[in-house]
């Protein structure tokens, strides 16, 4: 389905392997936070997902686990910005601002938010990663969010 899904959107993707279960769940007991179904789903067809100037559409499940635990871990990070306990890095625009999931009980577990690398400011982008997907496609630019 998300193979599929992304070919119509993003003709020069590029796949990888399928992540195995266990690597998925890696990411779950490293971060502490459940995956989302559809980014469960989609890496089980691809283990990332790059665009055709190797851009990480979806990242691999090593590139989630490092991102996020660098962001967490980086006292530089923690003294300029608000903490990133919460989000669930997935993607990124290449150019520092990165697509994440918000991992809160009484949130909103498709939605799909931005976090500017600039401001800190973190808002909502999309309704799911399909949606995410879709309008990241449809953009004329790497700033489609803004």
């Amino acid at each position: 389905m998300w193979r599929d899904m992304i070919r119509r959107l993003y003709q020069d993707a590029e796949f990888s392997a399928p992540a195995a279960d266990a690597e998925i769940d890696h990411i779950e007991r490293r971060l502490g936070q459940p995956v989302p179904d559809a980014l469960r789903g989609l890496l089980r067809e691809s283990n990332g997902v790059r665009d055709e100037y190797g851009a990480g559409l979806v990242w691999s499940v090593r590139e989630i686990v490092e991102q996020n635990a660098e962001f967490r871990a980086n006292s530089d990070f923690s003294a300029h910005y608000m903490s990133f306990e919460q989000l669930m890095f997935m993607a990124d625009n290449g150019g520092g601002d990165q697509f994440a999931f918000v991992r809160v009980p009484a949130g909103r577990p498709d939605d799909v938010f931005v976090w500017d690398h600039e401001t800190d400011e973190r808002k909502r982008v999309a309704l799911s990663l399909a949606d995410y997907l879709d309008r990241r496609a449809r953009s004329d630019g790497d700033d489609w969010y803004r």
